[in-house]
């Protein structure tokens, strides 16, 4: 029998696409309030984030800029539930995650979330279509759900006619549309993305981004991205700026 706290992880499970997306603007999605990370170095420890407190409002998409070493990779670890702060606390949809085990931690993920990186994180042996529905069958979602699914959001990224091709055979900005259609695939109340056109050309990077900004302007996707580039904040509702492991003022 599934907990209070376990029902409230899978919030989303039985909703129809785009469900994740209901809210007010205006109302925050995330929060992460006095979050501090310290990393240990041999002796030595390092503190990447030093008190940081944001917010990120529902249907926002959000830019994490800043020097390098300057914390960004580290706060969207933070904000996406994929690290655990030192002190401090992340709550998304309203659940304090901190109150979270590590299995109820990964269960959330699942059913929530949706990550885009910037080595694409492709299973080379799994085919375009095969890559994006895997976290749908892990769901419990019918084999037709699963299918259905996945090949309608690969035709939303512009990939309807390579379902069945290897990540071997495409290009690097397919590539990253194929990881972008995963994460998006079960209609993630957050999307994070880390440095998403790292690897692409500045005409694939532009696709990519246009990508972006088509499901945030269109279903009110949230999206909280981390990059270097300048260009890139165009995109973007709002830039969060760290310097030092703090909020730049």
């Amino acid at each position: 029998m599934e907990t209070q706290s376990e029902e409230r992880i899978e919030i989303g499970r039985e909703t129809e696409p785009g469900a994740g997306l209901s809210g007010t603007k205006s109302s925050a999605i995330v929060e992460g309030i006095n979050i501090v990370r310290t990393f240990k170095m041999g002796e030595v420890e390092v503190r990447a984030l030093r008190g940081v407190t944001v917010s990120i409002r529902r249907g926002e998409f959000v830019a994490i800029m800043g020097p390098s070493g300057s914390g960004k990779t580290t706060l969207l670890n933070q904000l996406g539930i994929l690290d655990t702060p030192t002190s401090g606390k992340v709550i998304v949809d309203s659940i304090d995650t901190s109150t979270l085990s590590d299995r109820e931690k990964g269960k959330f993920r699942l059913y929530n979330l949706g990550y885009v990186f910037q080595d694409y994180a492709l299973l080379p042996e799994l085919t375009a279509s095969e890559n994006v529905y895997i976290s749908l069958m892990m769901q419990g979602k019918s084999k037709a759900e699963y299918e259905s699914s996945a090949a309608e959001i690969l035709t939303a990224v512009g990939l309807g006619d390579r379902l069945s091709q290897l990540p071997s055979k495409m290009s690097g900005g397919q590539q990253q549309r194929v990881s972008i259609a995963r994460a998006l695939a079960h209609s993630p109340r957050v999307l994070f993305a880390d440095e998403p056109c790292a690897n692409l050309d500045s005409q694939t990077s532009k696709e990519v981004l246009d990508l972006f900004k088509k499901f945030n302007t269109e279903l009110g996707q949230t999206i909280v991205m981390v990059t270097h580039e300048d260009w890139h904040a165009a995109y973007t509702d709002r830039v969060i700026r760290l310097k030092d492991g703090m909020l730049e003022q």
